[in-house]
């Protein structure tokens, strides 16, 4: 899995859009609110469809090492 920061997330409204969106693209994938954090479970095309999906959403998906 990798994890993805995602500073504007900041409420349980936010996680229901990501959660939705990431769902209908079928990408598998948790949320942390706590965290600020998406991980998401899948090979490189799924991880840049994930990115492409928050940004086009209005969140900023930086990479945590």
């Amino acid at each position: 899995m990798r994890v993805f920061k995602t500073e504007e997330m900041s409420c349980n409204h936010c996680v229901e859009r990501i959660h939705k969106a990431l769902e209908t693209a079928e990408i598998k994938h948790e949320i942390k609110l706590e965290n600020k954090t998406v991980s998401i479970d899948g090979d490189d095309n799924c991880v840049a469809s994930a990115t492409e999906i928050l940004d086009d959403l209005g969140f900023t998906a930086v990479e945590v090492k």
